[in-house]
């Protein structure tokens, strides 16, 4: 049997795979992210369509901005229109005068902070709900999204979306029907997105990152339908602040055991059982089939934060007195050795009420 011939080290290394199996290269990498970027707009289109909609993508309007509908491109030029996301992410080019780019990018990052901060204020017991822009007004989680929501408006809860059609527009339209606060938080997308008719409060947002920050800040509580990419982020996101010890009591509901079970036993047979997670890290998230179920648990999960917060506030301003206490403390002590220094005599001790001893 003849030997194997080995393999030369400059033979040309196999591509490698996609997790669709796909053989890829830079070129076949691009055409991906098209046809992605592609499938996101029609996907989009769609939950606008099955609500009865003209999709604002197919109006021929610009995209949104901010409150404005215009590209902006004041702080970096491109050949065509990108997001303000794309131009943050964008590494600086040979070509570019950095310092009139990024550090100006900053404060506008800051800025749209400060509105979202401004805007969504007066939000309180907000819960966030995400799921796919796909799902029609026929399809019964849709439904189960409405049902939810409207559950927790009637319980006095804000709802929080992304201003989207599909699970969004259900949450949104749950929140009216209880007469509940409604806000949708929008995103610049490389197509108008638009939002739907059932937000009161509606915030664009130009960057994902402070967009995320807000959804956060303002929920009590993340409700997650079926979805894609976007969903996972916001889930995945929310379970590792928990993890970290950045958020507490927060409860993270995926709705739909049989959308989600495989995923499930993928981290319980692969991430798990590689010890990457704890068994305690599964806890972290809750799985329901129920609008009640679901509302119940958000409403046990807010008292007990509510407790929680007023424990530590009691905890700190203890800290706080007794911090107070000791500088006065101190300052006492202080001013008797001033005294003693200058050759001040001490002032007798009187007696108070009970016995007690008190200096004049």
């Amino acid at each position: 049997m003849p030997p194997k011939k080995k393999r030369s080290s400059t033979s040309t290394p196999k591509r490698v795979r996609s997790a669709g199996g796909r053989k890829m290269d830079p070129a076949r990498m691009a055409s991906a992210e098209h046809e992605s970027r592609e499938f996101l707009r029609e996907r989009t289109e769609e939950g606008h369509r099955k609500a009865g909609r003209t999709p604002p993508s197919a109006e021929g309007t610009s995209r949104r901005v901010g409150s404005a509908r215009v590209v902006d491109t004041d702080l970096r030029s491109y050949r065509t229109p990108v997001t303000e996301d794309e131009k943050l992410l964008q590494p600086p080019s040979p070509d570019s005068d950095f310092t009139r780019s990024d550090p100006w990018r900053v404060m506008r990052i800051t800025s749209e902070i400060i509105d979202g901060f401004d805007i969504l204020a007066g939000v309180e017991k907000g819960v966030s709900v995400f799921g796919s822009a796909r799902t029609g007004p026929d399809d019964p989680m849709y439904g189960a999204a409405q049902e939810t929501s409207r559950l927790l408006g009637e319980a006095g809860f804000s709802i929080i979306t992304g201003a989207g059609p599909g699970i969004m527009e259900a949450a949104n339209r749950g929140a009216k029907l209880a007469g509940a606060h409604s806000v949708g938080c929008n995103i610049e997308l490389p197509f108008e997105q638009g939002a739907n008719p059932y937000v009161d409060t509606l915030v664009n947002f130009r960057y994902f990152m402070v967009r995320k920050t807000m959804f956060i800040k303002y929920s009590v509580a993340f409700i997650i339908f079926p979805g894609g990419f976007g969903t996972l982020d916001e889930l995945f996101e929310a379970v590792t602040l928990i993890q970290t010890g950045k958020l507490y009591q927060f409860p993270v509901i995926l709705f739909g055991r049989h959308y989600w079970a495989g995923l499930l036993r993928w981290l319980q047979a692969r991430v798990l059982a590689d010890g990457k997670i704890s068994p305690g890290d599964l806890d972290l998230i809750l799985l329901t089939d129920d609008p009640k179920e679901a509302a119940h648990a958000v409403i046990a999960a807010y008292g007990a934060q509510s407790a929680t917060m007023q424990e530590r506030a009691e905890v700190e301003e203890q800290a706080e007195q007794g911090g107070r206490n000791n500088g006065v403390a101190k300052l006492g002590r202080a001013d008797g050795a001033d005294g003693a220094e200058r050759g001040e005599p001490r002032r007798p001790a009187k007696r108070g009420r009970k016995g007690a001893v008190r200096r004049g």
